[in-house]
This record gives structure tokens, sequence and C-alpha cells, in this order.
């Protein structure tokens, strides 16, 4: 006979963890059990023997004593009844419970009806209805069916559905597949334990590869009944067992494999026992039954490495089944050396992750794990690969020093000198601090724990491939969005991605401008199109002005001799001023028109850069030039003096 032992078989996590509480607190003084503290009589004589008391009522355990609360958890009722009586209260409600406790407030809260599913009588059950006024629970879907018969109105109302955490999987997925059919109003969390689920789906997988099944666990509890009763649907053979005396040897005879599981209220010693008796009758075993239980129940060593299920993230640790004797405990500082992390980011309920052993604790029953350790030793093997393999590595700025910058690159700290920063020197460093960056590590010692990396150099590499890129591709006319890197007398050098080009002062703007910071300042970013370039001497020239737009047809488009426009003081002459009349276009206001008075200087009525009415008296299309007046608007009176000439 072949024996199989399910790998998630015995106590839970919140079961673990609610008895091994209640076993330290008996030891140290007396304690008060609120309620069976789990499924399973011999495990409640047991405690009792080390001198636990098992009360019904809050008011049945004495003032000022010492009272845990189980896994299953309470009612908001209980609590408040304990602390009346100045009770010193051991919470051992499972994460999982507790977090439906959460769900179903929030969820009143918000005007919404709470739909429970699971056992009425179950005391998880009614722990959650003391959370909640007007929730209400069902067994599955045909209960529910029947109360949407009688409550037609619920149909329209906000419902939040929950689960009891050891419903069966199956019964949930139909309430949740038939109820978003009926209700458009519903949300639904399967807050079924990851840990149940599991057990489940094993314990399925066995039976439907076994000829026999053995089920260990207090007829009383709810999961080890639910255990029996998938099995039952895959194997012809199951019997549910609470000791090893139970056992009947003749049941098993010619079955060639044999499936043991046990229920989350069912203890390590329990299992063992029906195991010694079952190896009486084993003849041919792939692997001793003893042997697997105890690489089930061993105790890690300080610097493993193992991999768990996260059972519960709390507001200080992230909690992780590892299939061992004790529960494992990632504390918050040990999940990632970057500060802006969020726990939910790293680690989600259901799946597994890997961490390093810091502590076995015995004392507490816990194994204290590191995440961020385990993956500083990992990525130190990262970043020393990097250097000959020449990889570009993120990092975020830590901190400034004198000599650099210090960035945090996979949870190994890395030196940036000055230099090697990206920025020109002297420049202010500190604003770099908590930001992201590209680097490329150039020296590790991981003896003396030393890493040195250049962002120059990315940003070097970078600019050089963009460059390469550009002249690739380069044509006369293409058009590139660039940015002004420095202005001079004579036009702006324009970065267009990793190549500076010119844009003379005189392609800058149709408009007179005497120097190009009146129209561009250094940063800006500026659209421009490629009027030629020289590869060999690496010089590209580049425009702005839109030539679609030509400014004589602009201005004939818009004006006719006889119309008033407001027009800018560009130039003063000895025979008068020119005026802008639009970007590109400048008409002649001849000093006799100035004004409807004798002008010795132009300067005398008008100054540069202002701004006046004047009106268009000719226009010279051949040669496109244009007059202007302001005497023509000032007179109420003939002209007296002749037109003034067109410009020559």
């Amino acid at each position: 006979m072949t024996v199989k032992l399910a790998q998630s078989a015995g106590f839970c996590y919140g079961v673990r963890r609610a008895v091994e509480m209640a076993e330290r607190a008996a030891v140290s003084g007396p304690v008060f059990l609120l309620g069976h503290i789990t499924h399973n009589d011999h495990v409640i004589r047991r405690l009792e023997d080390l001198g636990a008391v098992t009360v019904f009522a809050p008011e049945e355990a004495p003032e000022g004593s010492t009272v845990l609360i189980r896994a299953h958890g309470e009612p908001d009722g209980t609590y408040q009844a304990l602390k009346a009586r100045g009770c010193r209260i051991l919470d051992a409600t499972c994460p999982n419970v507790t977090r439906i406790h959460g769900i179903v407030r929030e969820a009143e809260s918000r005007g919404r009806v709470p739909i429970i599913v699971g056992e009425a009588e179950h005391p998880e059950i009614l722990g959650i209805l003391g959370c909640t006024r007007r929730g209400i629970v069902v067994s599955g879907w045909d209960e529910f069916e029947q109360i949407l018969q009688k409550m037609p109105e619920i149909r329209g109302k906000p419902l939040t559905f929950v689960s009891q955490t050891t419903a069966i999987q199956t019964n949930w997925e139909k309430i949740v597949e038939n109820t978003k059919k009926v209700c458009t109003n519903a949300e639904f969390f399967d807050t079924i334990c990851n840990a149940t689920s599991k057990r489940q789906s094993e314990a399925l997988e066995l039976a439907g590869a076994c000829g026999a099944m053995i089920v260990i666990g207090d007829q009383k509890s709810s999961n080890t009944r639910k255990l029996a009763q998938l099995c039952a649907s895959r194997c012809p053979v199951v019997a549910q067992v609470e000791r090893g005396s139970d056992l009947d040897r003749e049941q098993f005879r010619g079955i060639g494999t044999l499936g043991i599981t046990a229920g989350a209220s069912t203890p390590e010693w329990i299992i063992k026992e029906v195991s010694n008796k079952m190896s009486d009758e084993i003849m041919e075993i792939e692997q001793s039954f003893a042997e697997m239980l105890e690489e089930s129940f061993k105790i890690l060593n300080t610097g493993d490495r193992v991999t768990g299920t996260v059972v519960a993230i709390t507001p200080t640790e992230v909690q992780v089944e590892l299939g061992v004797k004790y529960p494992g405990s990632i504390p918050l500082n040990e999940l990632s050396d970057d500060p802006d992390v969020k726990p939910e980011d790293i680690a989600k309920v259901g799946e597994e992750i890997e961490a390093e052993v810091r502590l076995v604790s015995d004392r507490d029953c816990v194994v204290v794990l590191s995440k961020k350790r385990l993956d500083a030793n990992k990525n130190w093997e990262i970043v020393e690969n990097a250097v000959e393999n020449k990889d570009v590595l993120e990092g975020i700025i830590t901190e400034e020093n004198k000599g650099g910058l210090v960035a945090n690159v996979k949870g190994v700290r890395v030196f940036i000198p000055a230099s090697q920063s990206g920025k020109p020197r002297g420049a202010d460093l500190s604003e770099m601090v908590k930001t992201r960056v590209q680097l490329r590590i150039t020296e590790v010692n991981r003896a003396r724990r030393r890493v040195v990396g250049s962002i120059r150099a990315v940003a070097a590499e970078a600019r050089a491939a963009a460059a390469a890129a550009i002249w690739d591709n380069i044509e006369v006319g293409k058009r590139y969005s660039g940015t002004v890197k420095s202005l001079t007398s004579y036009g702006a050098f324009v970065d267009i991605g990793g190549v500076d080009g010119m844009v003379h002062i005189s392609e800058l703007s149709w408009s007179r401008i005497k120097t190009p910071a009146e129209v561009v300042s250094v940063g800006d970013p500026i659209e421009v199109y490629v009027i030629s370039f020289d590869p060999e001497k690496k010089k590209i020239s580049l425009g702005v002005k839109d030539h679609s737009q030509e400014p004589w047809a602009v201005f004939t488009g818009k004006y006719a001799v006889g119309d008033v426009a407001s027009v800018r003081i560009v130039k003063l002459m000895t025979f008068g001023a020119f005026a802008e009349i639009v970007p590109g276009v400048d008409g002649l206001i001849h000093i006799s028109q100035l004004a409807g008075h004798r002008v010795e200087k132009p300067e005398d009525v008008v100054s540069e850069g202002e701004t006046v009415d004047a009106k268009i008296t000719a226009i010279d299309e051949e040669h496109k030039k244009v007059s202007l007046s302001i005497r023509a608007l000032a007179e109420t009176a003939p002209e007296e003096e002749d037109e003034a000439p067109v410009e020559e």
C-alpha cells in the first residue's frame, strides 16, 4: 500500500495561532477561553489540563480576568461586555475573519445589505452577524433564491456578499453566478480562506487518485465534514475519524493507494497518532508517513530561503503559511527597501512569496522572515553581473553627500560621484534626491560593500544613439520638436534630440527683432524644420518661420488702400518712420504724414515700439511697398500737402 499525505493537512494558520496563544496564556496564569477554541474535544481537553477554562458568555468570566477570543471571532457586543467587566482581552481572531468584519461594517455604512454565505449557527457566522444590523445569512443559492421570492424588493437593493472562510468554493461560485443574473447592484468578496480552498482542492485531487481516503477531524467540525463530503464525491472509500483508535484497518485491506487529509481543527499530534496506527499495516511505502509528517512540521533555521503563501496583510506584518509547525511573519519594514512602496504592491493574499528566515522564535511560536534581505542578496548578484554585461539599472536617489549622490539600486547602496551625476559642475544635486534614475555600474567590491555608478554614462550613450538616429534619417524639410539650448546675438541653438542645430535670427520670426531673446528663452520647447545640413561638419541649419504664411499675402488678404491699421513703429529715419503692419510687412510713414503740423524730426512725435493708428494711402504690389499716413486721420479739413510718395 502506498500512503499519500495532503500537504495542507491539519491546523490552519488561524487555528494554530489561537491554540498556541491559549497554550502560552495558560502556562503564564489563568485564562478563560470564550467558546470552544476549535471543534476538537481532544485539543480542548489538552488546554484544560494546562489550566485553561472554557466559558460561553462574557458574564461567566470573572471580572478583571484574561479572556481569549477564539479564531472564529466574536460580535462587537462581546468586546464591549468584556471591557465593561475590566477583562484583559487576548484577540486570536483569524485575520481573514477580521477582514470580513471590516467588509460588512463598511458595506452597511454605505447603505448596503450584507449577505453572508455560510452555516447560520456557525460561531464564525454569529461573529460576523454581530458586526451588522441588517445582515442576512444564506447557506447557498437555493436558500437565497427563496428569499428573493419572499422578498422581491431585495433585488433592487445594493447587496454585498461575503462568505464564511470555510465554505465550499463551488457553492460560493454558484451563488455569485446566479445572483449576477437577477440583482443589478451586487458586489462580491470571495472571503473563503485560501488555506481552506487549498485544503479542499488538494483533498479532491488526492481522493481522485486514491482507492481510499482517511479524513481526520472532530465530528463537530464543519471544515472536516466538508472535506469528507468532497472526498466522497471522488473516492469510493472514505473514513472520517477523530483518533487513531477509531480506525478499522480491515476497511483498507486491498487498497493500493491510501490518501490522508485532516481538517483545520486537527492538531499534528493526532495526525501522527493516525499515521502510527496505519504504519503497522503498510508493507510498501514510497516515503514513510513519519518522514512526510516531520517534513510538514519541521522547524527552519536562520538564513534558510523559504516559499510560503500569504494568508493576511495587517498594518504591521504580512502573515505567511509556510507548511511547517510555526506560521511566518514578515514585518512591514522587512518587505522592501523602497519607502514609498505599499505592502499590497508586493504581497497579495493567496499568492506565494519568497523570503529569508531571520529568526525562529519558539517562545512566540513564529518564524520571522525578511523579503528585503533575500532580495538584497539576489540583487548583489544582479549588480555584480551588471559590470561585466554593461547592463543599465534603475535606482532611486536617496541622499546627497559631499562627493556626489547615493542611490538605492535593488536594495544595494550605490555611490555616484558628482562628475558622473549628469549635471553641470557646481550644480545643485539636492533636487535629484527621491528621483528615479538610469545608471551604469562601473565598480563593485562586495567584500567592502562598495559600488560605484554613473548616470552620465547612460545619458551620454542615449544621446549618442539618438544623434546617430537623427543623422541616419535627417533630410531637408523634416520637422522636429526641439528645446532651446543657448542664445547668441545671431540666433539660437536648438537640441532636436541628441543633436544641436542653429536657427538664425532671421529665421526666428517674420517680425523685425534685434535679439533672439525677444522671441525665445533657454529651455523653451520649439518646433523647427531642417533648412540644410552638413554631415561631415556636423552642422544643421534650422528654421522656425512658417513659409506657408507669406507675410505679403497675409497683408494683401487683410488690407486695401484706404483701410486704417494699428501699426507698431519699428525704425526711425530722417525722412520718416517705418511701422510694422503685419509680421514681415512694414510701411513708411513719411515725415510729412506723421502729424497734422510741420514735423522737424520723426522722434518729436513717435518713438520705436509705440503702436499708432495709420491710414494705408498706397500699395506698390510690384515692389511690395506700402505708404501710411497718421496725418490723414488727424485732419478734419481737406489735405493741404501732397500725398507722401511711396518709399524708393
